[in-house]
């Protein structure tokens, strides 16, 4: 059996994989189950090794899965559902999940909990953060915060202190300027730009008292938010902070092409949980920081949220087994080794409990990070509309138009709120 991966496909797992698929005709009487997630090289192998012992625990059942990277999987996912072939396994994430389950994309999965599905000792917030009008779409496989991925290396070589709970924006700016002045290579600068990133334009709006949606699903800030939001980082991009909008497009928005992993910037911005796939591709230390305040007195704008969910394909033919393997991910002590924290902090207590004397350096960071937050953690918020996702890319495109100068920060922030508010009220 094959288990398709982006960039390159291979035959994935061990021996209960070889073993099914040098089955034959005996496969083909086997359920068989499709899973697709987005994710690195990282997360592949920790997956399909998981779905190996699974397929060992149920021999009549095959798993076959697909990852691709964060852009191509939500393309790949939209026509796959709209086609009605989607796989029966969704990784989904809490920006998509009131979309997907609003047109009836994925299947609620109430009736099979306590049954085919053990979520017995889930936080019953973490819980709730799969369910959408009520009903269960979505089991949180980790929980996790927004992070900033810090090149550990780089800010002891230069005796510069790294980032923390009482950094301010103007403190990461001089450290970030500070980084790049030093020289340290060709091409090198403090940080990432972040101006397209709509986790740390959530953060900065927290912090403001904002939102980036009100409870009915319409913006909850205004073009003046946005326009300050580009005025900032055009300063940074102008004081050599942050990369040129030619260097940045290199990243493709996923680990593999991270300016980071690159080499070209001492601070990226993920969540907590990809400092896994961070520190496997990085060969210099990884640390977490938090996103900087406003001001010293500024509150914070992160929260405690589902690194990623699964889902069900509401026409899988085979709910029930996929269920069930779902239960297993998030619950088997075996899997949980496999797994470790690569999707978060598991939300199962038993499982963190196993894990807690296991755990690795980086397992501790994360863990130590995402209960640490501290008055930088503040609600969940609702999640997002059914538009959210086409609101995104809107709003990625114009910061990319600033960055190339092609539109002015206040400009381009007018341009979006108008076209944003038009695609809320066109989706609602």
């Amino acid at each position: 059996m094959r288990f398709h991966m982006n960039r390159r496909q291979f035959l994935a797992g061990g021996s209960a994989t070889l073993a099914l698929a040098a089955a034959g005709p005996a496969f083909a009487q086997q359920q068989r189950l499709r899973m697709i997630f987005w994710g690195s090289q990282t997360r592949a192998e920790r997956t399909y090794a998981a779905a190996d012992l699974f397929m060992k625990a149920n021999p009549g059942t095959g798993v076959e899965g697909e990852f691709l990277g964060w852009n191509d999987y939500w393309a790949k996912l939209a026509t796959q559902t709209a086609g009605g072939n989607a796989p029966d396994i969704i990784q989904m994430d809490y920006r998509y999940i009131v979309e997907y389950a609003s047109r009836g994309a994925i299947a609620p999965l109430d009736d099979f909990v306590g049954t085919a599905l053990n979520v017995a000792d889930f936080d019953p917030l973490q819980v709730d953060s799969g369910k959408v009008g009520g009903k269960l779409y979505g089991i949180s496989l980790g929980a996790n915060s927004v992070a900033m991925m810090v090149n550990r290396a780089v800010f002891e070589k230069l005796k510069l202190p790294l980032p923390d709970a009482s950094t301010t924006w103007d403190d990461f700016s001089q450290l970030a300027v500070e980084i790049t002045n030093a020289g340290i290579r060709r091409g090198f600068y403090g940080a990432a730009d972040g101006s397209k990133n709509e986790q740390i334009f959530e953060n900065y709006l927290r912090q403001r008292g904002k939102a980036l949606y009100t409870a009915e699903g319409q913006l909850a800030f205004d073009a003046s938010d946005v326009a300050e939001w580009f005025d900032m980082w055009a300063k940074l991009r102008e004081a050599g902070a942050i990369p040129p909008a030619d260097i940045q497009e290199l990243d493709q928005q996923n680990i593999d092409t991270s300016l980071l992993t690159q080499n070209k910037v001492a601070v990226a911005y993920a969540n907590s949980n990809e400092l896994v796939g961070y520190q496997k591709l990085n060969k210099e230390p990884v640390a977490l920081a938090n996103f900087p305040r406003l001001t010293a007195e500024s509150k914070g704008g992160h929260y405690r949220k589902p690194a990623m969910l699964f889902s069900v394909f509401a026409k899988s033919p085979n709910q029930k087994a996929a269920a069930e393997f779902i239960s297993y991910f998030v619950n088997d002590l075996e899997a949980a080794k496999v797994l470790g924290t690569e999707r978060g902090i598991p939300e199962s207590s038993k499982v963190r409990d196993a894990l807690s004397g296991t755990l690795d350096e980086v397992g501790k960071t994360m863990l130590s990070y995402v209960s640490g937050l501290g008055d930088l953690a503040a609600k969940l918020p609702p999640s997002p509309p059914n538009a959210a996702g086409e609101v995104l890319i809107a709003f990625q495109r114009t910061a990319s138009s600033v960055a190339f100068g092609s539109q002015s920060s206040s400009d381009a922030a007018q341009a979006f709120v108008t076209e944003a508010d038009a695609i809320l009220k066109r989706k609602t």
